[in-house]
């Protein structure tokens, strides 16, 4: 358990689903199992990992910073999401 009273450490506290589906990715990407992408709206190559669904916490979208922070503030309709086809 986090014993400091950091924002960020309140912030793990408060949410461990989403904090354990953040370290995850964290664990996926250094392991070589899952491969950061390109934004999938600008394509640039600093990207975030966006979770639709915390419970499938590997199973993210890849967003730079600018288009994450809209997502989570203004919503999907925003701007068009380009697809990746596998």
């Amino acid at each position: 358990m986090l014993k400091t009273d950091t924002r960020q450490a309140n912030w793990r506290r408060a949410n461990p689903v989403k904090y354990n589906a953040h370290l995850a990715v964290q664990r996926a990407v250094k392991a070589g199992d899952l491969e950061k992408q390109t934004c999938e709206v600008c394509g640039t190559k600093v990207v975030d990992a966006h979770h639709d669904q915390y419970d499938k916490p590997l199973k993210v979208r890849w967003l730079c910073r600018l288009h994450h922070t809209r997502l989570h503030h203004h919503g999907e309709d925003l701007f068009p999401i380009r697809r990746r086809e596998k």
